[in-house]
């Protein structure tokens, strides 16, 4: 794929602020990165990988000196109900017309950013929604890696706060370890030399995101309300440009 100078700019853009909500929030450095990617140019397979990369390498680096505050046994609970979906999702990916993972890329993300423009929580009660929410998620996350906020709304309430980030790391690192390997048994292309050149950008949004991480949960609210307004406007529009093309 070849970007001009100014697509180059925005990509850059795009990662530097896809590394600072990964850990900023913890996660949705996919969901809110990626429907950015796809109006500046590339299919959803394109960047997925390059995506997955930075996702193994961030949360290596943040997971070396944490492993001890991860909590392995809710992990491994909630992995039964994830990986089984992730891997449909993955088939999906792979076999789907790209204009439909699109489209489905968009409307996901205009749910999520409907949810934070009113505040409206993904929320779970019982045992039965907490599975039903672990399998939605690990579809989307097979198909797209913005299943974050589905799995978040259970993790929040089975794993003690501090615990949560490190796990939630964990969990990404599985998931895209179980896609990265999918691409490479299918021969996916991948953009090997592109996505390592994206790695020094995405660190400076990495440090900036562990640094305002304290900030940012404690405006959790505000946050999410401005970032998913942004995103409203953003995915409707991509849907409106695919629908006229």
């Amino acid at each position: 794929m070849t970007f001009d100078h100014t697509e180059l700019f925005l990509v850059g853009l795009i990662f530097l602020w896809a590394g600072f909500v990964r850990t900023g929030l913890g996660f949705g450095g996919a969901a809110l990165g990626l429907p950015l990617m796809l109006l500046v140019g590339a299919t959803p397979v394109y960047w997925l990988p390059i995506i997955g990369i930075h996702l193994l390498f961030f949360s290596s680096l943040t997971l070396a000196k944490s492993l001890k505050k991860v909590d392995w046994s809710y992990l491994k609970r909630s992995l039964l109900w994830i990986i089984p979906p992730t891997l449909i999702g993955v088939a999906g990916l792979l076999s789907l017309p790209d204009d439909v993972i699109v489209v489905f890329i968009y409307s996901i993300t205009i749910f999520y950013a409907t949810t934070w423009i009113f505040n409206a929580k993904i929320t779970s009660h019982s045992p039965w929604v907490d599975k039903l929410l672990l399998i939605l998620g690990g579809y989307v996350a097979g198909t797209s890696l913005t299943g974050a906020p589905l799995i978040v709304a259970v993790y929040m309430r089975h794993i003690a706060k501090e615990y949560l980030r490190n796990t939630l790391f964990v969990l990404w690192f599985i998931l895209v370890s179980i896609k990265m390997i999918a691409f490479v048994i299918m021969s996916v292309e991948i953009d090997w030399e592109f996505s390592l050149a994206l790695i020094p950008v995405a660190a400076i949004g990495h440090v900036l995101g562990i640094k305002a991480h304290q900030s940012i949960t404690q405006n959790d609210e505000a946050f999410k309300r401005w970032v998913g307004g942004a995103l409203f406007v953003i995915s409707s529009f991509g849907l409106f440009k695919l629908f006229l093309s």
